[in-house]
């Protein structure tokens, strides 16, 4: 079976993204699972690799997916400008090329040039000086690929905690807190909890919105009115799920490691959590798509852009990610196929 391949974007080249997609590639192991392919120019590769430190790690530029080699770390050359890098700044040109990276490798990976999609991190306000229209990666995703809904799952280890509503100022998340929009959320973690990470029977956990889940109505009622009834609605469509749990000691008492994955319902709530418990090492992936995308846990870091001090766990994390769910999508898609199909496919061998 042909090797799967990687679309790595190289975010906001002022930033850390290109330190710690060099230092993932100069692991070695993973070249060995996969075909590298990554979105940016070659000048700017060698810039960085020249900071990083990796001058032996060798690339292959290319003019277009077309013409991948799966033996090379590859070097989609998506401009041929001259640009001048400003390592710890906030420009518009660390937005504009930030979205051209990002959309050409968006393009490749609809057309099925490539098999998934890693994200560098790049800064909201250079992407929108650079005219981009979305607060984040999970929007633009979404409505690139034209789907109702997806969801933000962060995932580390046994550790996975999606996002009813994502980045959206706290003044507005009561108001956006609907048993519609939670039993949708469910619904996706429920699917992708089975089809991309291979889980038969997934069980769920619901956060709660208010101090202590509310308190039987005295902290505030959308627990009663919008969170448990999107519960009992997804159980009675066989999806297991069990709550509002109050979210203040839900994992500090170890509650996360009875579910397969936790749902709370706004970004502080379960990222504060999450990445106090994954150490650098979580990976943010957007379940729900038709095709597979993940990201680092972490941001531009301009603090320490240029000083070789960034850690690239994270992003390795979310290469491996990338790669175990297209396989599991391809193993999937293999189990579910027509029984006559396959009995014919079995015959005609």
């Amino acid at each position: 079976m042909e090797k799967i391949k990687i679309g790595i974007t190289v975010g906001d080249i002022n930033g850390i993204g290109m330190e710690v997609i060099l230092k993932t590639l100069a692991a070695g192991d993973i070249t060995t699972m996969c075909t590298p392919v990554i979105y940016g120019s070659s000048k700017v590769v060698s810039y960085h690799r020249n900071i990083v430190g990796v001058e032996h790690l060798q690339f292959s530029g290319i003019p277009s997916a077309h013409k991948v080699r799966h033996e090379k770390i590859n070097v989609v050359n998506c401009w041929q400008d001259d640009i001048k890098i400003t390592l710890g700044q906030l420009t518009e040109a660390g937005g504009k090329y930030a979205r051209i990276s990002l959309e050409q490798a968006t393009n490749d990976l609809q057309e099925g040039m490539i098999d998934a999609v890693v994200t560098a991190p790049f800064n909201k306000k250079a992407m929108q000086m650079a005219n981009f229209q979305f607060p984040g990666h999970t929007e633009f995703f979404t409505d690139r690929f034209k789907v109702k809904e997806s969801l933000m799952l962060m995932v580390n280890d046994d550790i996975r905690v999606g996002l009813v509503t994502n980045h959206l100022p706290i003044s507005q998340v009561a108001q956006a807190i609907t048993k519609e929009q939670v039993a949708r959320k469910l619904k996706i973690m429920n699917k992708t909890l089975k089809k991309d990470f291979g889980i038969e029977r997934p069980t769920i956990a619901v956060l709660g919105l208010n101090p202590h889940a509310g308190d039987d109505g005295m902290l505030g009622d959308e627990e009663e009115k919008m969170i448990r009834p999107a519960i009992i609605e997804a159980k009675k469509n066989n999806v297991l799920a069990m709550g509002p749990f109050p979210a203040d000691g839900f994992f500090g008492s170890g509650q996360h490691k009875k579910f397969d994955a936790v749902l709370a319902m706004y970004h502080d709530q379960g990222l504060v959590a999450f990445k106090a418990l994954s150490f650098g090492s979580g990976v943010n992936y957007t379940a729900g798509l038709p095709y597979v995308r993940t990201s680092p846990d972490h941001g531009t870091g301009y603090d320490i852009a240029g000083t070789n001090s960034a850690n690239h766990a994270s992003f390795l994390q979310a290469m491996f990610l990338a790669i175990d769910v297209s396989r599991n999508r391809r193993n999937h898609k293999i189990a579910h196929e027509n029984p006559i199909k396959k009995s014919q496919k079995t015959t005609e061998g």
